[in-house]
């Protein structure tokens, strides 16, 4: 098993495509098809056929973005950092940026 690089609960920038530059968090990550769904970026319009649960209509969705269209961002400037791993103490890995050097905290 590799070490994912984005992960669920991320604060990511999109750095290509029709969102450029929007930031936002990830909300679920496909690692099989290397895509993320980030809340509030790439926004599509989907029919919606009522059901009990739902109303009908036009909603908007979330689709999938690229993982190599994504980049994490920086804990201290919230500009785009590419990641790296470090081995700790303990032998857990643990991941840094590579823009700042600091840690990313983990989200559990």
């Amino acid at each position: 098993m590799s070490a994912a690089k984005i992960k669920k609960g991320d604060q990511v920038v999109v750095m290509t495509g029709r969102d450029k530059g929007k930031k936002g968090e990830v909300f679920q990550v496909m690692p099989k098809e290397a895509r993320a769904l980030v809340r509030g970026v790439n926004l599509v319009r989907r029919h919606q056929r009522q059901s009990a649960a739902q109303e009908g209509g036009i909603i908007s969705k979330e689709a999938p973005v690229h993982l190599s269209n994504l980049a994490l961002e920086d804990p201290k400037d919230g500009k785009p950092t590419r990641i790296g791993f470090k081995l700790l103490a303990d032998g857990r890995k643990a991941r840094f940026s590579k823009r700042s050097g600091e840690m990313i905290p983990e989200k559990n």
